[in-house]
């Protein structure tokens, strides 16, 4: 009698950590302001943008630190991101975008903050070879924070931790203390596959405005596929693509951005701009 009423306890307290986790989850809806959209997300554009540059300084610092905004290759992911803003719908949207160079030469990544702020590490930059290429990289990480994919993963993460924790308490045990770790690992590991398998959805996301973006800016939004090239080259090499741990395969993202352009021709003079070794004066 008192394991039962001992186990109906423990079952109604799971019960209700996981009944708040998931009303609180499907109470914060927010309408994205520039697709639309119906979002759940636990933030708003201003708390984004604070979250982001309070957390600029330790992510760039994880990465090598920031390179000085007078070095030419700073100034030229600073150039091509600010020239995104300023002639693509970025500008009229609520993130206040800024373009940080990492100095880490070894890994090959980029990624965003929520708010706007946008990293590439110069292991990437020194791969790449154009500006059209540059705006790629950079348009895809703005495609992040206008999706608000950053603030959706949080929202998430805070349902997955209650589910985590429903699951911990329904199945703890007295006589077997270690079973209730076991149940929470379970779920923490199928609570991340979730994750993983909406930040690969993200990432299909975030590619369809990186050629949105650089098409609206004037850059030929075929050099994204010139990006996904790069990538595969990079980790053939075995050097660390850190934007290939949460990317979808490359050779699928290449299939996905052709059949959009397909669908979509670029209409304009679109251009490649400038060879970065030139930019940077390189041999």
């Amino acid at each position: 009698m008192g394991n039962n009423s001992g186990l109906g306890g423990r079952l109604l307290g799971a019960g209700i950590i996981l009944a708040i986790g998931f009303v609180m989850y499907f109470m914060q809806v927010q309408k994205n302001p520039v697709t639309g959209e119906k979002q759940h997300v636990s933030m708003s554009p201003s708390q984004e943008i604070r979250l982001g540059l309070q957390s600029a300084p330790t992510m760039a610092q994880k990465m090598g630190g920031e390179v000085s905004t007078s070095d030419p290759h700073a100034l030229e992911v600073q150039k091509i991101g600010n020239f995104l803003v300023s002639h693509t719908v970025a500008k009229v949207s609520p993130w206040k975008f800024q373009f940080h160079l990492l100095a880490d030469t070894k890994t090959v990544n980029a990624f965003a903050l929520p708010g706007g702020q946008v990293f590439i590490t110069m292991g990437l930059l020194n791969k790449l070879q154009t500006e059209a290429q540059l705006a790629g990289v950079l348009s895809h990480e703005m495609g992040h924070v206008i999706e608000r994919h950053s603030a959706e993963q949080m929202a998430k993460s805070q349902l997955g931790q209650a589910l985590i924790m429903a699951v911990g308490v329904g199945a703890r045990d007295p006589n077997h203390p270690g079973y209730a770790m076991n149940a929470a690992m379970v779920a923490s590991v199928v609570n991340h596959m979730v994750e993983l398998r909406y930040s690969r959805k993200d990432e299909s996301e975030a590619d369809i405005w990186g050629l949105k973006l650089m098409s609206q800016a004037g850059f030929d939004p075929k050099a994204m596929i010139q990006v996904m090239e790069i990538l595969k080259a990079a980790d053939k090499q075995g050097r660390s693509v850190e934007m290939l741990q949460t990317h979808p395969n490359p050779d699928l993202r290449i299939k996905n951005i052709n059949s959009y352009l397909q669908e979509h021709p670029p209409q304009g003079n679109l251009q490649e701009g400038r060879n970065l070794k030139d930019v940077f004066g390189n041999p």
